[in-house]
């Protein structure tokens, strides 16, 4: 163990300051990543997917991004996104929005996927989790929930990955849709 100059102690003052170092140097990569050649629309995908690809490998940080938006990540990642939102086209009274937007979506998304991989049992499937859900679907009241049964199978075979990018351009649809 290290005790002196250098060690972890010397560098951040309690557990808060800590959570916010390992969250920047897990998104470091994410962040650094140049977006030159990209459309808004696919650097906006690509840093979206860079978060969402983190907090997936390390739940802990959706809920570290989600504490405060002046962290040194959280700001970083609206930065890009406002960037982008910017080079759009989007009118600056609408970019706030815009950006907000994407960035409460990102961490939302992010956030809820690495909750429920948390609640689970160690060693349950994501297969497993889903086919009970959507068995627990497609048993519901047909009367009260009409569309949650016609989806039930859709919820067993999804890519959260795809239905993440599919709200992405949802959303981009939208902003488009203010020029």
């Amino acid at each position: 163990m290290k005790t002196g100059p250098g060690a972890i102690y010397w560098h951040v003052a309690n557990k808060s300051e800590l959570l916010v170092a390992a969250t920047d140097a897990v998104l470091a990569d994410v962040l650094a990543a140049d977006a030159s050649g990209e459309t808004p629309q696919d650097a906006i995908r690509t840093v979206a997917l860079g978060v969402f690809d983190a907090i997936d490998a390390h739940p802990w940080i959706g809920a570290q991004l989600s504490r405060l938006a002046s962290q040194s990540a959280t700001l970083q990642i609206f930065e890009r996104i406002g960037r982008q939102v910017q080079a759009l086209g989007v009118p600056g009274a609408a970019q706030f929005d815009s950006a907000s937007a994407l960035l409460n979506y990102i961490l939302g998304v992010g956030g809820q996927n690495a909750a429920n991989a948390r609640a689970q049992e160690p060693g349950t499937s994501r297969a497993d989790v889903l086919g009970a859900e959507s068995a627990l679907w497609s048993r519901l009241d047909p009367d009260q929930y009409p569309f949650i049964r016609g989806i039930a199978g859709q919820l067993r075979d999804h890519d959260d990955r795809a239905q993440f990018l599919a709200g992405i351009d949802l959303i981009l649809a939208g902003i488009a849709a203010l020029r």
